[in-house]
């Protein structure tokens, strides 16, 4: 169970001061753990590519992050040249503020612009940060994904006011269906937390605390 669990992960550090020490190290125990992929900022891309190359573990990285109010230009620029430096899956963050205006056009073209320039090279996750969203929205933003054809979607950034619910994994796997992925993230500290996001129907964890989870532990990280 430890080693599926562990397959589900992606390993992650997107904080600000993350050091070149600090994503050497993530991407040591993504080795030893055989995590599905790091996380990283795209300035970490290049590193973690060299760092995991001979590996199965991906590298993962994330376009318009945090707040996902670039432009779909802007967003499948960084997409190319996220997986010109070597990453083989991108989470995508959706103009949340035009979701919530109704300009559901501007949405999708902004999602299908990463999906486009990840197509045949990386995997197209698409951030919906649900804790802004009403349940509505949330079904909006999902519809639009799958729509645009990304591969996954995915509740949060860990960034703003709250993470991954039960309850929200449980919406998205209704919504999308059974052959899109979903990612859940934000605040899974633990194999408990992991296992009820798994149960809800999550297909990926993405979590700085994926050490503690394979090994039973309780992580007091935020993201």
């Amino acid at each position: 169970m430890t080693k599926t669990i562990a397959k589900m992960i992606d390993h992650t550090l997107l904080k600000a001061d993350a050091t070149k020490d600090q994503i050497e190290n993530i991407c040591a125990e993504a080795k030893q753990y055989d995590f599905a992929s790091v996380c990283v900022n795209p300035t970490w891309v290049k590193l973690s590519s060299e760092l995991l190359s001979g590996t199965d573990v991906k590298v993962c990285t994330v376009i318009g992050f945090p707040l996902g109010a670039t432009t779909p230009e802007t967003k499948a620029f960084e997409t190319k040249n996220a997986i010109e430096n070597g990453a083989t899956e991108v989470d995508m963050v959706i103009n949340i503020g035009a979701l919530k205006s109704g300009d559901l056009e501007l949405v999708e073209s902004d999602i299908r612009a990463v999906v486009e320039a990840a197509k045949g090279k990386a995997l197209t996750k698409v951030i919906i940060e649900t804790c802004l969203l009403t349940e509505e929205e949330k079904v909006k933003a999902c519809e639009l994904s799958v729509k645009a054809g990304a591969d996954f979607v995915k509740t949060s950034t860990g960034f703003s006011t709250g993470g991954a619910t039960s309850e929200d994994i449980a919406l998205m796997r209704k919504t999308v269906g059974p052959n899109i992925g979903v990612k859940a993230s934000g605040g899974v500290r633990s194999a408990e937390d992991a296992q009820k996001m798994i149960k809800a129907g999550a297909t990926r964890i993405g979590a700085s605390s994926g050490a503690a989870i394979v090994n039973g532990l309780v992580s007091d990280s935020d993201y």
